[in-house]
């Protein structure tokens, strides 16, 4: 009977064959690092994201110098606690409206926006005295560099802005970016 396989022994294949099927111990292995790369890759994409306002936080830095040292601590206040205006200082309607809600949207505690009395070609975050560090976060927020943070004077572009924190003069640089 030259058309019949020759005989094979059961779980061992016939000479010269390999067995198609594959072990189930190979397949349980193949089954198992797929779920595991699954299950990580539905983690990783399903992450949330880092948003939100960060916690009050202390730094505290220690410059020393060959005959005396200091100590500088600066405190990053909740941004609920800072009053904060925006002026457009451009041609482009409802710039001042837009940024303030962009603001606010970041929980700062914004005022009605204005109009300043000039027009700027860049935009600059002024700060009143201690919140510096409040101008800092709102210019990157805002995408601004941070040369963009300057102390409130007299010659803010901006009337009527005393006794407020921050003061956001939105410049031509903003309103062709917005």
């Amino acid at each position: 009977m030259a058309s019949e396989p020759p005989f094979s022994e059961p779980g061992r294949p016939s000479e010269g064959r390999s067995s198609p099927a594959m072990s189930p111990a190979k397949a349980l292995i193949v089954l198992v690092v797929f779920v595991v790369a699954v299950i990580t890759l539905v983690a990783v994409g399903t992450r949330p994201r880092a948003t939100g306002t960060a916690p009050p936080t202390t730094t505290s830095t220690t410059a020393a110098t060959s005959t005396t040292s200091s100590t500088t601590t600066t405190t990053t206040v909740p941004h609920s606690s800072v009053s904060v205006v925006v002026a457009n200082a451009t041609e482009t309607n409802g710039l001042a409206a837009h940024f303030t809600s962009v603001l606010q949207a970041q929980a700062w505690a914004m005022k009605t926006p204005t109009d300043a009395s000039t027009t700027e070609s860049k935009s600059v975050v002024y700060y009143a005295s201690g919140q510096q560090a409040s101008a800092a976060v709102i210019v990157t927020e805002l995408g601004l560099q941070a040369n963009a943070v300057q102390p409130l004077t007299t010659a803010v572009p901006v009337p009527g802005v005393s006794g407020i924190d921050v003061v956001v003069v939105i410049g031509e640089d903003l309103a062709s970016a917005g």
